[in-house]
């Protein structure tokens, strides 16, 4: 099983890569909480460059409340990560963490129909891209 799902965009620039991803996110619910740009903060702490890569934090917040109803510790897989990379020039990638494959780590059954719903949600997104 793969840990993320991914789609590739080719006539789309970076910034407008990110826009897209968090539109389509808003529209299954989600909001960006973080955006951690890569680039930025491996120039700015080890002085080396880096290609286009920034992570977005995104959570839904009834199912994020689902879960941590269900599983009080579960904060430390969330929120769900989408990554918006540019490795060549006009050839972004847009990949998601499947959360099947990261709930398989926590012992706890109630989580998988969460993990499905919020999966399929993320799916759509990637596929709608």
């Amino acid at each position: 099983m793969n840990y993320y799902f991914k789609t590739t965009l080719t006539d789309t620039s970076f910034d407008e890569a990110i826009d897209k991803t968090t539109a389509e996110l808003q529209k299954e619910g989600f909001g960006v909480l973080t955006e951690i740009d890569l680039k930025s903060t491996l120039k700015k702490k080890l002085d080396v460059d880096f290609y286009n890569y920034k992570i977005l934090g995104a959570c839904n917040p009834s199912f994020a409340y689902k879960a941590l109803q269900a599983e009080d510790k579960i904060g430390t897989m969330l929120p769900c990560n989408v990554i918006v990379q540019e490795k060549e020039a006009g050839n972004i990638e847009v990949s998601a963490v499947d959360p099947l494959a990261s709930m398989m780590s926590v012992e706890n059954t109630s989580l998988g129909g969460i993990a499905d719903e919020v999966r399929e949600k993320l799916k759509k997104v990637i596929e709608s891209l």
